[in-house]
């Protein structure tokens, strides 16, 4: 194995049409604030389980030799939206995308070098991993105020999907890069359910310095509130309301659809970050 093989790695991931990559290594990955945090607290990370009546998820599972972990990244930008549209059945036409790459860039890894890969699911309970911590130890950016991965090229608008490899690659991060730092907190104030308004989890419980929205203000239940109100200002969506949190399938390839279900983005929107 050559030492510059993850490099190699990144750059015919940019090929397939990845945005964004890095590595990252697996040991490191799995003492990341997220991963730290539900081990400790499972998944009620603000005191609520919103995924309690349909999964029964109790700890991630790591293949035994993974070593070290990629991550992609595709940019979204605002004049996009389609590519966040979810059916509740398909998943998203930008993750149909992720997907795509992942399964091709996994081929060509094990047939050039060998190297066994695993793909992961987007869902932490269906055998996913925590993408933001993954990316931030990839070198792809940092956690913001706003709780979303913030990228020096393309703002907090991308999405994720990630590959775990079983070779220790050399990791592309973590990178000097916050911009959050001085600034007015635009994300914050954009949230029109205050989802930053309170501490919600602390160092205290955690023994972590590391929490969500930076402080442990974040609350996700309230930020699932303002996607629900994002589904219903579409009279025509379609959504259960109460489904709305099912998890997607992950396919390889999506249907057009009459029916989908919008989140909101304001927080992404508001970051002054250049996309």
């Amino acid at each position: 194995m050559t030492s510059d093989t993850g490099a190699q790695i990144i750059d015919k991931a940019k090929q397939m049409g990845a945005s964004m990559a890095g590595i990252a290594n697996v040991e490191l990955l799995k003492k990341s604030p997220s991963h730290e945090i539900i081990k400790k607290l499972g998944m009620e990370i603000d005191g609520i389980n919103p995924y309690g009546e349909i999964c029964d998820f109790d700890e991630i599972k790591w293949p035994a030799e993974a070593r070290s972990a990629l991550v992609i990244a595709v940019s979204h930008p605002e004049d996009k939206p389609e590519l966040d549209w979810w059916d509740g059945l398909k998943g998203t036409i930008g993750n149909s995308e992720l997907i795509r790459i992942n399964r091709e860039l996994s081929a060509w890894i094990e047939e050039t070098f060998n190297i066994k890969t695993h793909k992961l699911s987007y869902f932490i309970e269906k055998g996913g991993i925590y993408l933001k911590d993954t990316a931030v130890l990839a070198g792809l950016g940092c956690i913001g105020k706003n709780n979303i991965l913030v990228t020096p090229e393309l703002g907090p608008r991308v999405r994720l999907r990630a590959l775990l490899l079983e070779e220790d690659l050399t990791p592309a991060g973590p990178i000097d890069f916050d911009p959050c730092d001085g600034c007015e907190e635009f994300c914050r104030k954009a949230c029109p359910q205050n989802a930053f308004e309170k501490i919600v989890i602390s160092s205290a419980e955690t023994g972590l310095a590391s929490l969500p929205g930076r402080s442990g203000c974040y609350s996700r239940s309230t930020c699932l509130i303002q996607s629900s109100a994002s589904s219903e200002d579409d009279e025509d969506s379609g959504i259960d309301e109460n489904k709305m949190l099912n998890p997607a399938v992950d396919v390889e390839d999506i249907d057009k659809t009459k029916n989908y279900y919008e989140s909101c983005r304001l927080c992404e929107f508001a970051c002054p970050v250049e996309s």
